[in-house]
């Protein structure tokens, strides 16, 4: 590959939030040239890129036009334009991950199938292309309560997910393609990330344990090491590395899994980029995920992923019955603990659960940094002003 640092190589990142962010330090760090498009005027990559597009992801022509001023394309987020990426990919453009995996990923359903047709366990479910067909087969004794609904496309963050315990539950549900799919018992929810390189070099992280918040179904704590079996732990990573195999993945693939009642494991959904579940990699690992996407897309050598320290990440998210422009209340107080690291992603606007960042507690003791990062959730408020 050309020469990639202190050069005319550009990194082109399809959306503009977050993730993308937080990897434009690592692109900073290398002295790598960006461009960003995001829907956006206000997105948080706005800051650091070398330059910002405005534009929809979803659009053919935008994200076609963008990609052709690049050497590689890459994506923080999954909802673009599958074609314009394949289209080019047959011109030769470098996309990672590929158009292909984008495929298989995007919609649930398919995301499902692909799981079941290479033998990877997941949840017993069934597809419907809308909400009448999922409302025959109840009347049919085909489907039974409770069961997990789940829309096929655009969920994120908790939304497009529900737990359906009766027939009055389906009443508020969209009219969209969207997969039934059985309801398991299960101890915890873990995460591995997995990260490929172009050369086919494979590696994956520590697993992490998810604690989710109970009405938002968002994670609120992100634990690493997961407290586990390290028989539990072998096999997580083990199941991980499998899906990433399938998917032929080049970047980083964040597995999200179940470990059931039987200490089985079986795999929830992944995305094909860096993950809320791996954010205290930046303070607690060696290689942070964000770093490890780069070399990964790049080809570059993988770094090493096991952790310095134990680390718990808590997510900030907008106060309930907030909104309006965002004020971080008690950050100060935060800032006096001990391993505390606060991230702040730029968003302008507060929201009742919007995500706007996240706060990385390390320590050698790991239920230590737990007790912090309860005090913590409890001490910053983010609220409007």
């Amino acid at each position: 590959m050309t020469d990639l640092f202190s050069s005319d190589f550009t990194l082109g990142i399809l959306g503009g939030g977050q993730l993308g962010k937080m990897m434009l330090y690592e692109t900073r760090k290398f002295d790598i040239k960006t461009h960003v498009l995001d829907p956006s005027a206000q997105a948080p990559c706005r800051i650091a890129c070398d330059h910002f597009e405005q534009g929809d992801l979803m659009d053919y022509d935008t994200v076609y036009r963008f990609g052709k001023k690049t050497d590689v394309l890459t994506f923080e987020i999954e909802n673009v334009n599958v074609d314009a990426l394949a289209a080019l990919e047959k011109e030769g453009k470098k996309v990672f991950p590929s158009s292909e995996t984008l495929k298989n990923i995007q919609d649930k359903g398919i995301q499902k199938q692909f799981y079941k047709s290479h033998n990877i366990p997941t949840a017993p479910f069934v597809v419907y292309d809308s909400k009448n067909r999922l409302n025959e087969a109840i009347v049919r004794k085909e489907l039974h309560f409770p069961f997990v609904w789940k829309s096929c496309t655009g969920g994120y963050d908790g939304k497009g997910v529900s737990i359906i315990r009766n027939a009055e539950a389906i009443i508020p549900l969209p009219d969209t393609a969207c997969i039934a799919e059985k309801l398991v018992p299960f101890k915890n929810e873990l995460a591995v990330i997995v990260a490929r390189n172009v050369s086919g070099a494979v590696t994956t992280y520590p697993v992490v344990e998810m604690e989710f918040h109970p009405e938002a179904n968002q994670v609120e704590y992100v634990i690493c090491p997961a407290r586990i079996d390290a028989a539990v732990a072998a096999k997580a990573r083990e199941v991980a590395t499998r899906v990433s195999e399938a998917f032929k993945h080049v970047g980083l693939l964040a597995v999200e899994l179940f470990q059931t009642e039987d200490d089985d494991i079986l795999v929830n959904e992944v995305a094909p980029r860096p993950h809320n579940s791996g954010h205290h990699t930046i303070e607690s690992g060696y290689t942070n995920q964000f770093e490890q996407h780069l070399r990964a897309i790049l080809d570059l050598p993988l770094g090493r992923t096991d952790s310095k320290v134990g680390g718990v990440m808590v997510n900030l998210v907008g106060a309930e019955g907030h909104t309006g422009e965002v004020h971080y209340q008690h950050i100060d107080s935060i800032l006096a603990m001990e391993g505390v690291t606060p991230h702040i992603y730029g968003k302008k606007e507060t929201r009742p659960f919007r995500k706007m960042g996240h706060v990385t507690i390390v320590d050698e003791d790991l239920n230590k940094a737990r007790q912090i990062a309860e005090e913590v959730k409890k001490t910053i408020q983010v609220i409007s002003k």
